[in-house]
């Protein structure tokens, strides 16, 4: 290669490291999920494959191609010869069947069901694939604040160790009281170190769904996902999961159909060319078949008993399933109200207290009345309200986001 060619393509391999680069929104992140996932593709493979299914579903079966010999001669004068005896003929001719139109009509209606189901489950797949990731990155998005609140923490905790030493040159603190900053940081990193095992791990949970792009940095804050309970509880029943069940009905409805028509016989005609020897003259056949049901009761009516409870079935796990979401609805809706006062309380009554603490025990320590021991035990219950607040904001993210891609999201 070239030199100058290197000097062109140096740059254009600096952009394309930058596309690849690009940091992961919340919204992006969704969408490569949705891009990169194995069930997905597999859903979408189904209802091909159930679109595929769908063409023939009504047709008639292929006629049926005959050949053959009639009444060939065995014994006799006769026996072996094809030309002798005026009965015997060569015959070819072609047949069709005709199932009865019931049949063919809840055939076809079976194969339509079918691809709303795959259709139906896409969709339940898709919403639980959004909403995983969503948590996934939620999950990263928080720990990598409690990182940076640490790294802050840092900051302040080499500000506090500057202000020791100044208070120990002033004769207003202990000369051990310079060893304390120190034993403080080394609590800090022990408690950061925690936390980029949490990254590690969050960031290996995001790599299920959007694979290496993983790695990136994360781009902006969490979306404001609305959560209107009352319109939860009315658009219960439009839930994917509740909705896949519709459906499922109709196609054992079908089914239910299908079987039925069972009972109507089907019919079928073959018409036959009959050559016979030239001293006698070729013939020309047509006949009719017709189906005879005559035992349904141990044919036909336990299949149609069969689709019958199926149906039975489905409606039963249907209610089943309701109730439970239903249960899982309320629940969540309790939960996400109490986190968000925990959060509201937290910020407006829990971190002013603890702010004002700090500042007193300061104050007394900078005019030597107080001791560095109580300074940094305010300031540790600083530090566990703002996580507690961080870890509140995440699990009121995460109740947003469940209660939004499990219910609230409109499939498409």
């Amino acid at each position: 290669m070239s030199p100058r060619w290197m000097l062109w393509t140096l740059p254009l391999a600096g952009l394309a490291g930058l596309s690849h680069a690009a940091p992961l929104s919340f919204n992006r992140t969704l969408e490569l999920a949705e891009r990169q996932s194995p069930n997905l593709a597999a859903n979408a493979a189904q209802i091909g494959a159930a679109q595929s299914a769908a063409i023939p579903a009504g047709a008639l079966p292929d006629p049926k191609l005959i050949a053959g010999i009639d009444n060939y001669p065995v014994s006799g004068m006769d026996a072996g010869h094809l030309k002798r005896d005026f009965m015997t003929m060569q015959k070819i001719g072609v047949m069709q069947e005709f199932p009865n139109p019931a049949k063919r009509r809840a055939r076809e209606d079976v194969a339509s069901a079918n691809v709303d189901v795959a259709e139906a489950q896409r969709r339940v797949e898709r919403l639980k694939v959004r909403r995983e990731t969503a948590l996934a990155w939620l999950n990263r998005f928080y720990v990598e604040r409690k990182v940076s609140l640490y790294d802050e923490l840092a900051r302040e905790n080499r500000v506090l160790a500057v202000a020791v030493k100044a208070q120990i040159a002033a004769g207003r603190g202990q000369i051990a009281d310079a060893v304390m900053p120190k034993q403080e940081a080394a609590q800090l990193a022990d408690r950061r170190d925690e936390l980029q095992r949490d990254i590690a791990k969050a960031r290996a949970d995001l790599r299920r769904y959007v694979g290496a792009e993983a790695d990136e940095a994360l781009a902006g804050e969490p979306p404001a996902l609305p959560v209107d309970a009352q319109r939860l509880r009315e658009r219960l029943d439009q839930q994917a999961e509740l909705h896949a069940f519709g459906f499922a009905s109709r196609r054992a409805e079908a089914e239910l159909r299908e079987a039925d028509a069972m009972k109507k016989p089907d019919w079928g005609v073959e018409l036959a060319y009959q050559r016979r020897a030239p001293q006698f003259g070729n013939m020309v056949s047509v006949q009719f078949t017709v189906d005879l049901p005559v035992s349904p009761s141990t044919r036909q009516d336990p299949l149609i008993e069969a689709k019958r409870q199926e149906l039975v079935r489905i409606d039963a796990e249907r209610e089943a399933m309701r109730r439970e979401r239903s249960f899982e609805l309320e629940n969540t809706l309790a939960e996400l109200a109490a986190v968000t006062h925990q959060v509201e309380r937290a910020r407006q009554t829990s971190l002013p207290l603890a702010r004002e603490k700090i500042d007193l025990q300061t104050a007394s320590y900078q005019a030597g009345k107080g001791d560095l021991a109580a300074l940094l035990a305010a300031r540790r219950e600083l530090i566990d309200q703002r996580l507690k607040v961080i870890d509140l904001e995440g699990q009121r993210a995460a109740l947003a986001a469940r209660l939004h891609f499990a219910y609230g999201e409109t499939e498409r």
